[in-house]
Parts: C-alpha cells; structure tokens; sequence
C-alpha cells in the first residue's frame, strides 16, 4: 500500500506540477476512460487516479462502470450494459478476445491495464504533445447547448462521430458484498449516458444545437468511427 501511495503521489506531482506554471489549458483536453467495477478488487487504486485527474482542467476522465462483475453477490448501482459493449469495441479493434478490469483508454488509442499512475501520466502527456486537428467549443445555453467546431489540422480519413456524455462529478457507495464488502468508495466523473449527436465529414464547420436537460456535468466528443482516436472534446460550459 505505501509504494502504492508513493506512485500515486509522484503521478500527481507529474501532472499537477507542470500545469500550475501556465496560464491556460491545453486546447483539447485529453480524454481517459476508465472500465471499473464496485465488485472489482482490484479497481480502487485506478479509481483514485480518475478521482485525481478529475479537477484537472488538461484532461476529461471518466468512469465507466462495467456490469459483468455483478454475477459475484454484488450489483455494482453504477454499471450500464452499454460501458460493457463500448470496452467490447475497443478490445474488438485492437484484436483482442477478452475485456478486464480496471482498463484505461487514453484519448481512444492507448490502452492502459491496471492502476499505473507513471504509464497514465506518460501517456497523457504524449497525447497533449499532438497537434490540435479540430477546435471545437460546446456552450449550455439554459436546457440548450451549442457545439461548433472546425478543422484546423489534417483530419483522419472517415466519418467523425460527435458524441455527448453526461457524468456525475462524484458518488459515494456503501459496498457491502463481493470482493470490496465492507468499503466506503468515492467515485469521480461517473457515467451516466453516453449518446451520439451526429457524424460528421469534417469538410464544412460544424454548428450544432441539441437538448441538455437537467444540470449534470457534460462533454462533447469528436471520435473516429470504430471506436477510434478521439480527436477533440470540450466540457459543455
């Protein structure tokens, strides 16, 4: 548990250092997915890091909680069969044949297994150092919001899947069975829909009107049809 802690602080001193000597963020935040379970014993130490990464204004993470840990006396209150089939496509395009938790998914492309504080830090850092292809902007406008957006660099070949995801900035579960019985976990950025607004071509700018009811925490997405690189997000403020 200490070197787990020590880990934990030096990931935090990585990212969390060098952004405090500028002024503004990153253009495109980078975005981390994070396949967790409350039934998983080994998940916590990555939920912690999600947690961390959650106040940073370089980076969007977000928890997707998996339900194929419920069959072992726990029913995980955060899961959604559509997170299962979401790390089903990724394993799908890397030619894998198996999905495990806790797995990480830097900005669509990186796949991360387990809690690896140095290996995330690394790897969010090499996505920050990618020129920005898109610009995009996303503006709540009472149960209304608004998304441009606009290429400003070579684009991938194919279509763009413009994606809005709702999220819940924490949670706190009592988990009484299964692996974790008898802890009190905190969760950052849960999950709690995930739906796709358009496809885009990419060609002409993108200016988009949509619904946002409610006030939970939103972002928008621009992914590679697949799922592939996500190559630009933006919090809806």
């Amino acid at each position: 548990m200490k070197s787990l802690v020590s880990l934990l602080a030096a990931f935090c001193i990585l990212l969390v250092g060098p952004l405090r000597a500028q002024d503004v963020a990153p253009p495109n935040p980078v975005v981390v997915e994070l396949f967790t379970s409350q039934g998983c014993a080994s998940c916590p130490p990555a939920d912690a890091m999600i947690a961390e990464l959650a106040a940073r204004e370089d980076v969007i993470a977000l928890a997707l909680h998996v339900d194929y840990w419920d069959y072992i006396g726990w029913v995980d209150e955060y899961a959604n069969p559509a997170h299962t089939r979401r790390q089903k496509a990724y394993a799908r395009i890397a030619g894998r044949n198996m999905i495990y938790t806790p797995q990480i998914i830097v900005n669509g492309l990186d796949e991360i297994e387990g809690a690896r504080p140095m290996k995330l830090a690394d790897r969010i850092m090499a996505q920050h150092q990618r020129p920005a292809v898109i610009k995009m902007t996303a503006a709540r406008d009472g149960q209304k919001m608004q998304v441009k957006a606009r290429a400003v660099g070579t684009l991938p070949d194919g279509m763009l899947i413009i994606q809005l995801v709702r999220y819940s900035p924490l949670q706190h579960a009592r988990i009484t069975d299964g692996e974790n019985a008898g802890r009190n976990l905190d969760y950052a950025n849960v999950v709690k829909a995930w739906d796709v607004l358009a496809k885009w071509d990419g060609v002409a700018p993108l200016d988009l009107t949509a619904d946002l009811p409610g006030d939970a925490a939103a972002a928008v997405l621009i992914q590679q049809e697949g799922p592939g690189a996500i190559v630009a997000a933006a919090r809806v403020r």
